[in-house]
Order: structure tokens, then sequence, then C-alpha cells
């Protein structure tokens, strides 16, 4: 199962010395929070990763292409311009990475890299401790064309109006609304047929699309009660890296125990609707 990343947030400045870092790769515990993102799939089981950088796709490609020889040994021979690695320390992913370019809208990106399965979609500058196994679960069992993540958090995403008999968002609510309202937290599932919606570049997912599939029923959503914090701001990034500095960074799931997770989430996964689950 692939897992593709918009990772086109606009750059953000970490303190008033420095030059624009775009959000992905701003770092937390030393590494970009793109890399956070992704090994929070990882510890999952899903490792091939489509990555939109968007404007920030040149900065985004030169990190993956100097990414491999840091965390490895290596011998560099100079007369034959060849480089040996001793040994492997590198994640398991497989990278596909897309410069879609600043005028590309999301929901058309998904239909031109994305099709043939069901795949989970996610921004790279939100870090949280959704259960990816039970999310997918969770999207099986319903049986609609997408599953939202939802959670309870201060409007930086677009508020969801949820039915009140079944896990089914109504409409989209504007991101104001007062209250504490349930949210879109950034984590999806889809399948394929949802990007048949998609009818150019000027369609929106976080708008166009998204209100489409509720138009349809389509849209399935899921309630994490967990933890989720986006980087949005020098804030942000300051109270992301004091909660890694604190040694628990709730985040880092991949640092828990978890015993008999599954290899692969696209192989053999039955539906399962859990107590978290349940709206």
């Amino acid at each position: 199962m692939k897992v593709l990343i918009l990772a086109d947030g606009h750059g953000t400045q970490p303190n008033e010395h420095d030059s624009v870092v775009p959000k992905p790769l701003v770092e937390i515990g030393g590494r970009p929070i793109l890399w956070h993102v992704m090994r929070l799939y990882s510890h999952y089981g899903l490792n091939e990763f489509v990555i939109c950088g968007g404007s920030n796709g040149s900065s985004i490609k030169n990190y993956f292409l100097n990414y491999m020889p840091y965390p490895r040994h290596f011998t560099l021979d100079l007369q034959s311009n060849s480089i040996a690695f001793h040994r492997s320390e590198s994640e398991p992913w497989k990278v596909t990475l897309l410069e879609t370019g600043q005028t590309t809208m999301t929901a058309e990106r998904l239909k031109d890299y994305i099709a043939g399965s069901t795949f989970c979609l996610t921004y790279g500058e939100s870090l949280s401790d959704v259960n990816i196994r039970e999310l997918i679960r969770f999207h099986r069992q319903q049986g609609a064309l997408a599953t939202v993540t939802a959670v309870q958090e201060p409007g930086r995403f677009a508020a969801i109006n949820l039915s009140s008999e079944r896990p089914r968002a109504a409409r989209l609510l504007e991101k104001d609304v007062r209250g504490r309202p349930v949210i879109n937290g950034g984590f999806f599932v889809l399948e394929p047929e949802s990007l048949d919606v998609v009818e150019g570049d000027s369609t929106s997912w976080e708008t166009d699309l998204l209100a489409r599939l509720i138009q349809q029923d389509q849209l399935a959503v899921y309630r994490h009660h967990g933890y989720l914090q986006k980087m949005d701001t020098l804030r942000d990034q300051e109270a992301l890296q004091k909660e890694w500095d604190s040694g628990k960074p709730p985040w880092c799931v991949w640092n828990s125990e978890h015993a008999n997770l599954p290899k692969d989430l696209s192989r053999g996964a039955q539906p399962l609707m859990t107590a978290e689950a349940r709206i």
C-alpha cells in the first residue's frame, strides 16, 4: 500500500538569523518533520512513499539525494569516483519524488500518481500517534471511498460536521467555528475510485474533492483521541522540540513496545471495528 504525502507547505522561519526552510524539512530532534511522518507509516509496515513537493520539490529532492551517505559507513575512492557502503542503517523505504509545481492543485496530483489500489494520504508537516493499522481496518469496515481522521483541536484544518447516526461526514464547516469542533486531522485512507470526481487542475483536495465525497455519502470519519500537532510557526517548532527533548515524544510510537504488528497492511487485513474507532 502506497502512502502519498503532500509536502508543499510554504516556508517557515526557524529563527531570525536563518533562511526560510520548507515546513516539511524543519528539523525536530535532528530529523525533518517529513522523516517523522514517514517513520510513523513505516512502523506499521508501509514503506512505499510518493511525495508531492510542490514549491518545495527541489529542496526535498536534495534532502533524499543526500540522505544515503550520512547514516552509513562508507569508503570514497576519489580516483575511481566510487563509493562503497559497508553497513546499511537506512530505512527500508522506496521514495518517489514528484515536483508538481506551484499551480497544480492537490486533487489532480492524486489522480496522476495514485491509481489502482487503496492508498494512504497525509501532509508533510503534521505529527501524530494515530494508529495507522486501525485507521486502515476501520476504512475497510466502513466500505466508503474515503476515510478522514477527525480530532478535536483548535481550528487549523477545516471542521467536520458529523452525522449523528453513523460515522459519516455531513459537511465541511468554516475553519473559525467556535467550541472546539471536530476537525480534519490530516490522515486519510482512500480507494482509487474516489479520484473519479477530480475534473482538472482547478479541483482542490481540501474543498472540492472532500465536499463531493460528502455529498455522495462516501467520506467516513475515524475519531482519533490521541496526539496531533501541526508545525506552522516557530512556536510550534519549539513546542515539538521540547517534547522531543523530554525523551518521550508522543508521536514516536516506534519507540514503544507494540507486539504482533503486521509486516504489510496491504495484504490480508480484515475489517475490524475497534472501540477506538467507533463514533
